[in-house]
């Protein structure tokens, strides 16, 4: 089976679309968007900035220096290839978080500092995986998205973001452990043998697919919320 349900089928620039992840991409910038959005004054250029700092640390570099880290998703991609992709989205990600002190000031400077950090620390499993748990994916790409999005519009934080960014939380813990079933069975479960026997005295086989289809459907809908939703809260703020 493909590596992932997104998982572009070829060779070639394909690739590089794969590695992306986009629904999780999308969904955790959906977090930030949510975080901005809950500030008392929401402007669009620190939200696209923050929105394209969190693409590139975690779209482009994050999910780079994954594939390098014992290549997951099978790909063919030159390791020097993603090396680069790695350097460039934390450099661009740091200019961007450069530009950001100087309209927001020191505070946003932790989040700068944390950010790459978390990229780092987390993909490269540093320090024995001490943050390569559920709960340090839900820490780093659910709660911190949020908090650096408000922190990026407001300049302080607040309890409503606060309570956004455990929202965060608890929704990528779900998304992680949905997500960890998923890819178990696709790049590890050589087969899926069994039967379902129902009270009414019929039978039902269990394969691949019959566990696969509800855990990714739940993925992609998760997904597609999270992002709608983070849509509607910036179109209603800046309308």
């Amino acid at each position: 089976m493909r590596p992932a349900f997104y998982a572009a089928d070829g060779s070639g620039w394909r690739q590089w679309w794969t590695i992306l992840h986009p629904p999780y991409t999308a969904w955790h910038l959906g977090y930030v968007v949510i975080g901005a959005s809950l500030a008392p004054r929401v402007a669009l250029t620190p939200m696209l900035a923050a929105v394209g700092a969190f693409l590139l640390a975690v779209g482009v570099a994050a999910h780079a220096l994954d594939e390098l880290h014992g290549r997951p998703l099978r790909t063919t991609i030159p390791s020097a290839a993603l090396g680069a992709a790695t350097g460039i989205g934390l450099a661009g990600a740091a200019a961007l978080g450069a530009l950001g002190v100087v309209r927001v000031g020191w505070v946003l400077v932790p989040f700068i500092v944390v950010g790459p950090l978390l990229v780092v620390g987390y993909n490269v499993e540093l320090f024995g995986g001490a943050i390569h748990h559920d709960t340090g994916f839900a820490a780093c790409w659910g709660a911190f998205p949020v908090l650096t999005g408000y922190v990026a519009e407001a300049h302080t934080l607040s309890v409503a973001p606060v309570l956004a960014a455990l929202g965060a939380f608890a929704l990528s813990l779900a998304q992680r452990h949905l997500s960890t079933s998923a890819r178990t069975l696709r790049r590890h479960v050589v087969t899926v043998e069994g039967t379902m026997h129902l009270d009414d005295g019929s039978h039902r086989p269990i394969a691949a697919a019959t566990l696969l289809g509800p855990t990714e459907g739940a993925l992609l809908g998760m997904s597609w919320a999270v992002v709608l939703i983070a849509a509607a809260l910036a179109v209603a703020r800046m309308a």
